[in-house]
């Protein structure tokens, strides 16, 4: 009888790794991750621990020897991996991580559009209403240093003054240094109009949605000309200045990369809130959440999360591999993992959830509710949650519900949607190893 294969060790398993972006987690012999790391190249990164040079550098050399196993998460960009390396730290603490497991979370740049002469700020606490809100960034250096560059060019206020055209004291205002050196148009002393200070503040916007080309020309087209009559400093600056232009790209998404510790969701609220939305009978307590994972119809997946009370109840989490489909098929894989789920619900007598989630629009409810008619029994609350409009579809309704993206109701499906896929996404990648390591 041939004896089983040996596990591969983590030096072999990291060279099966993509060379795409993500996060890689170290582990002890326990399976305790003791060190979490993003890399723009997984493969190369990871790999580079398991060199022989990793054993005197003294970043790594007192606990790389404890690493028993590694795996790793690829994300779309190098962004996010930045984002999620820091919301893993945050919340398993690995040992050896010494870095982003503080309580600081990463900055925004926001615009107080609702006042008369609008302000903008770096913030690590924004507000939701009232403000446009770009972030978070992923360094507050080059947000800094990009916000300086921008002040010159459109002279917008960063103060905190709550300036009011109807306040005639402010005529009588001395304006800050800024103004003397060009770097605010002094809406503090009327010496801009409200709607002249506006337009200032529209082009800023512009620029920060993605409408900065002109502008990078223009400074480049400077920047030439400084290094042409040899005044080698100013070409210098405007280089760098360029630069930090360019960073401002280097941003999460404020509705997609949510940090937790900066919007945080209020629970009770939000079931309250799917009462009224969803016209339920009575506050619901428990929630589940499905999602299908695959890569070109490989090793499809299925993931079923749980939240009682608005809150992730891990030990109802649980993961399905897809039985009974070929090939890329999303609607099957929800059928079957939705009847397996139910049916053995049914059997066995123990309670629905409240509200089943469904990751989806209409084709993926459909599935789901399918698998109830097949099954001949009367479903939960069964709704869809569509990624691209956010808009939450019901059985039988032909139009979608659209609620505001601040609506503590539509936050707490967000969370549980994001909690199944990445639940769903981390089986799949581990199933995937396995395949591909031949554990």
């Amino acid at each position: 009888m041939d004896e089983p294969a040996a596990a591969p060790t983590p030096a072999e398993k990291v060279r099966t790794f993509p060379a795409a972006p993500g996060v890689y987690l170290m582990k002890d012999a326990a399976g305790t991750v003791i060190y979490v790391g993003k890399a723009k190249n997984l493969r190369s990164r990871a790999g580079s621990y398991f060199l022989a040079q990793a054993k005197t550098d003294p970043r790594v050399k007192d606990w790389v020897g404890l690493v028993a196993d590694v795996d790793y998460i690829t994300t779309e960009d190098e962004i996010a991996a930045l984002l999620t390396e820091a919301r893993m730290v945050k919340d398993l603490k690995p040992r050896f991580n010494k870095d982003l497991r503080d309580d600081k979370t990463f900055p925004y740049l926001q615009i107080r559009t609702r006042e008369e002469y609008p302000r903008v700020e770096i913030t690590r606490t924004p507000r939701r209403k009232g403000v446009r809100l770009y972030g978070p960034f992923t360094s507050a250096g080059a947000l800094r240093q990009a916000v300086q560059v921008l002040q010159r060019v459109f002279q917008f206020r960063t103060c905190t003054l709550n300036i009011k055209s109807g306040d005639d004291r402010w005529r009588w205002f001395r304006p800050c240094l800024l103004h003397s050196i060009r770097q605010c148009t002094a809406p503090c002393n009327f010496r801009v109009s409200r709607d002249e200070y506006r337009r200032q503040v529209k082009k800023l916007i512009l620029v920060l949605e993605g409408k900065k080309g002109r502008l990078v020309r223009r400074m480049t087209k400077e920047m030439e000309g400084a290094a042409a009559d040899f005044n080698f400093e100013k070409a210098k600056r405007l280089r760098d200045e360029i630069a930090s232009l360019q960073k401002l790209e280097l941003r999460g998404d404020v509705d997609k990369d949510v940090q937790p510790e900066v919007f945080p969701i209020d629970p009770k609220k939000g079931l309250v809130g799917l009462r009224k939305v969803l016209g339920l009978a009575k506050t619901p307590r428990t929630i589940e959440g499905m999602d299908i994972a695959h890569i070109s119809g490989t090793d499809t997946v299925a993931s079923l999360v749980s939240f009682l009370d608005g809150l992730p109840f891990k030990a109802g989490y649980r993961r399905f591999k897809i039985k009974s489909v070929e090939g890329v098929d999303d609607f099957a894989s929800m059928r079957e993992v939705v009847t397996r789920r139910f049916r053995r619900l049914s059997d066995e007598d123990e309670s629905f959830p409240d509200i089943l989630l469904i990751d989806g629009g209409k084709g993926q409810l459909n599935a789901a509710v399918a698998s109830f008619q097949a099954l001949g029994v009367e479903p939960p609350c069964v709704i869809s949650l569509a990624k691209q409009e956010e808009e939450i579809f019901r059985p039988g309704e032909a139009e979608s519900i659209k609620l505001s993206r601040h609506s503590a109701a539509l936050r707490l499906l967000q969370y549980v949607r994001d909690e199944a896929h990445r639940f769903a996404q981390h089986y799949h990648h581990m199933l995937r190893r396995k395949r591909l390591t031949g554990e």
